[in-house]
């Protein structure tokens, strides 16, 4: 249980507030790569409870701005793309991608009133086949050299969706591994969908934490007729996305909440294989997206919760196939903001607490001066950190933890050699 408090601090994600400027000393994503394609109209984005305009300028460069004009309010996502800026319509001033007002055709020859505006900017870098931006203070850091961002397209499998609650409750969706024999469980499942026998057949797994370098790392250990392990891998990633075993034994998903405010946010899914393409359209009629990034099961209809599919047998929460909607469903019916005040944690939540641990730590260290995790500004030093996400059964007299610990010492390694090349 959370004092009202501490999920304020947790949860409010605008300027000025203490979890808004942790966030801001990260990279996050703004956009689909798809959504901004070169010659495309400016798109208005809200990130961070800011109002914003994301456009790419006639070089191909994303550039992202207040979104009104700094003349007389005026909305730039109606702008005009020209002259190596954005132009606004009504009275023509131009911006280019770092703010700097390049003209103002209503002033007198030889003005230079120009040079003295300047459009909120946020530098843009597109990784992955996602646009992130820094809204942070400062020369941004590097962006961390997450493998799922440098698998090449044909191994990677990108969407998102809009998830009508606070990030924090949908991130914390991921790192609770109890609820995916429950929740998630279907008689036939869909396709693509990972299999949760595993989960259903140990509804009391063993669950035991680890604070790594990126955040927390969470082991499941559940017991099998075999007299093996079933282990699971899952982690929770400074300060607002999960990784997970996603059914390939050489990669994980990630969900990456990122808060369009602090009733709202985008979930942006990224799943990847280090060594094979992924059948992306596969994965897309799995995630159960509509083209404009909207589920059909919503609060409005109910979900389409089926009884009778839950009656029958046929699942377990008459929500489809689909992990997103049936994830959607308990995450959005906590509340626009979730009063953690009310909540029992118990055994199974550990990780849930450990999480916010780290996360409230970094928000105190960021108050306090200090530099957010993960923070690095050396292109020699922005090592990967050890993330491996992964669920596969091994002896009972495996060290699980031991085992871990060399698949990451292996990733980090083969990652390491290619930052060198790099």
């Amino acid at each position: 249980m959370a004092s009202a408090e501490e999920n304020a601090i947790l949860t409010q994600t605008g300027p000025g507030t203490p979890a808004g400027n942790l966030m801001r000393r990260y990279w996050q994503p703004v956009a689909m790569r798809e959504e901004l394609p070169v010659g495309g109209a400016p798109v208005p984005v809200r990130l961070l409870g800011e109002d914003l305009v994301l456009f790419r300028d006639d070089e191909g460069r994303p550039g992202l701005l207040g979104i009104h004009c700094a003349h007389r309010g005026a909305e730039l996502s109606y702008g005009r793309l020209e002259d190596g800026g954005l132009r606004c319509i009504y009275h023509g001033w131009l911006y280019d991608v770092e703010g700097r007002c390049l003209e103002q055709p209503g002033e007198p020859a030889g003005s230079t009133f120009h040079e003295r505006i300047r459009q909120v900017a946020y530098p843009c870098i597109e990784m992955g086949g996602l646009v992130l931006a820094y809204l942070g203070p400062g020369r941004p850091p590097l962006l961390p050299r997450y493998e799922f961002l440098e698998a090449p397209d044909e191994r990677r499998s990108n969407t998102k969706e809009l998830r009508e609650c606070n990030y924090l409750q949908g991130n914390e969706g991921n790192f609770d591994p109890q609820h995916l024999g429950m929740l998630h469980w279907v008689a036939r499942p869909g396709e693509g969908t990972v299999s949760v026998d595993h989960y259903r057949k140990s509804p009391r797994p063993h669950i035991e934490t680890e604070e790594t370098e990126f955040g927390v790392r969470l082991y499941t250990v559940m017991p099998t007729e075999a007299g093996t392990n079933f282990v699971a891998i899952h982690n929770f990633v400074m300060p607002n996305f999960s990784a997970f075993g996603s059914g390939s034994t050489n990669g994980y998903g990630v969900n990456w909440h990122v808060p369009i405010d602090d009733t709202s946010h985008w979930v942006y899914r990224v799943q990847f294989d280090r060594t094979s393409p992924l059948d992306q359209e596969r994965i897309r009629r799995a995630r159960a997206i509509n083209p404009d990034f909207r589920r059909t099961r919503v609060r409005a209809n109910r979900y389409l919760q089926d009884r009778e599919e839950m009656n029958t047998g046929g699942s377990f929460a008459g929500l489809g196939t689909s992990f997103p909607e049936q994830d959607a469903c308990v995450t959005e019916g906590a509340g626009l903001i979730q009063d953690r005040t009310q909540e029992h944690l118990g055994y199974n939540d550990q990780c849930i607490s450990v999480g916010r641990q780290v996360l409230m730590r970094a928000i105190r260290t960021v108050e306090e001066g200090g530099e957010a995790p993960m923070a690095c500004w050396d292109p020699s030093e922005n090592e990967v950190p050890g993330l491996v996400a992964w669920s596969k059964e091994l002896p009972g007299t495996e060290d699980y933890r031991a085992y871990c610990h060399e698949t990451v010492r292996a990733v980090t390694a083969v990652n390491e050699t290619q930052l060198v090349k790099g």
